[in-house]
C-alpha cells in the first residue's frame, strides 16, 4: 500500500506508523495494555470507507488522516491531521 504524504508525496506504507481509527479521542492509555491491544487488534473490520491516523515517521513526521476503501484498500484522500490529540493522548511524537 502506498500512501501520498501531503508534503513529502507518495511514499510505501513502511515509513508509516499506524495510530488506530481517527477517533484516537477514545483510544486507551498507554499503560492500558490490554486496551490499547484491543483498540487494535480486536476491533471490528468494517466495509467501505474509513479514517485512520499515520505518522509519517520514516518522513517529515506529520501526522496524517488517511480516508481508505476497508475492502480493497484504496486510498482516497490523504490530509494533514490538525491539532496535536495524538502527542496529547501518549502517542509517539
Amino acid at each position: 500500500m502506498r500512501i501520498s504524504c501531503p508534503l513529502c508525496g507518495e511514499r510505501d506504507r513502511r515509513e508509516f506508523y499506524y495510530l488506530g481509527s481517527d477517533d484516537y479521542a477514545n483510544r486507551p492509555d498507554e499503560g492500558d495494555f490490554d486496551g490499547i491491544h484491543h483498540y487494535l487488534h480486536l476491533r471490528d473490520n468494517p466495509f467501505g470507507e474509513g479514517r485512520e491516523m499515520w505518522q509519517h515517521e520514516a518522513g517529515c513526521g506529520a501526522w496524517i488522516v488517511v480516508t481508505r476503501n476497508m475492502t480493497t484498500h484504496e486510498i482516497i484522500a490523504c490530509e494533514l491531521a490538525s491539532g496535536t490529540a495524538p502527542q496529547a493522548r501518549g502517542a509517539k511524537a
